[in-house]
């Protein structure tokens, strides 16, 4: 008697485990071929697409990436590593607004759902990356266009008739250094400085990202908390007063202050 031919499904997941296991010997091109034989079975099982998705990662092949995890998305709008490596994608092709986009709904969903601490982290990294370079960008937009202004500005004063009688007396000079000093005023944002000390973590010495505020009154950044509490002890790092993770809150004041700061300050997110 012929031996029963496994359904298309359970066919699908035996190339599925495959292709797991070729990933992690690093055989990525056969990875591709298993995924690809599951999806022909059950194309809609969002999973073998971002698996697809992470070996095209691996070989930087971002339009692969992009393909895979849009047509997962399709199939299941709240896939996080979907979001994620298409985020990734979009940041390789400098479409920075929609990496943005794509990284922080994957940071909402990781933080959520249940991805580990290190993906949330992974992604906290790719999303700074994602903001420094469309504020990068559009720095240098800006200073180009400040400096034309400012050449051209110059040189219509220049060209007014002005004399040397109001030259010597300094009128001259003192519209000049007026001008400088508008010029100086709004590339001041632009320019890298100091984070203020009330916008960083005393335990990670980093800007905020999830701040919560314990009893005691004191800010931390939620992560290096809860590391806190899980591996040295319920007990506030500074204060010492006991805590539990039930006890603290998000510091939604905090929170947008910092926004509002890097929304102003795009080089800080060079920092995270």
């Amino acid at each position: 008697m012929a031996s029963a031919v496994a359904p298309p499904e359970r066919q699908a997941e035996i190339l599925k485990d495959m292709g797991n296991l070729y990933f992690k010997k690093e055989r990525f091109g056969a990875a591709i071929e298993a995924y690809t034989e599951a999806i022909t079975l059950c194309p809609k099982v969002p999973v073998y697409w971002t698996n697809r998705a992470l070996c095209h990662r691996k070989r930087n092949v971002w339009d692969l990436v992009e393909a895979d995890c849009r047509k997962a998305l399709e199939l299941d709008n709240g896939s996080t590593k979907a979001h994620y490596m298409l985020g990734l994608a979009l940041l390789q092709g400098k479409h920075y607004s929609n990496a943005i986009s794509q990284l922080e709904k994957a940071l909402e969903l990781g933080r959520t759902g249940k991805s580990g601490s290190y993906m949330v982290e992974e992604i906290w990294q790719e999303l700074a990356k994602a903001r420094y370079s469309e504020w990068e960008q559009s720095a240098s937009v800006r200073q180009h266009q400040q400096q034309e202004l400012k050449k051209q500005t110059q040189l219509l004063s220049n060209q007014q008739k002005i004399s040397e009688l109001s030259k010597h007396n300094g009128e001259y000079q003192e519209r000049l250094q007026t001008l400088s000093d508008v010029f100086e005023k709004a590339s001041a944002p632009d320019r890298s400085a100091e984070v203020p000390d009330h916008f960083c973590c005393k335990i990670t010495m980093d800007i905020f990202r999830d701040p919560v505020i314990t009893p005691s009154g004191i800010t931390y950044e939620r992560s290096a908390l809860l590391e806190h509490l899980r591996k040295v002890g319920n007990f506030d790092p500074l204060t010492r007063a006991p805590l539990t993770p039930e006890q603290v809150f998000p510091n939604l004041a905090l929170k947008e202050a910092v926004q509002a700061f890097l929304a102003e300050h795009g080089w800080a997110y060079k920092l995270y």
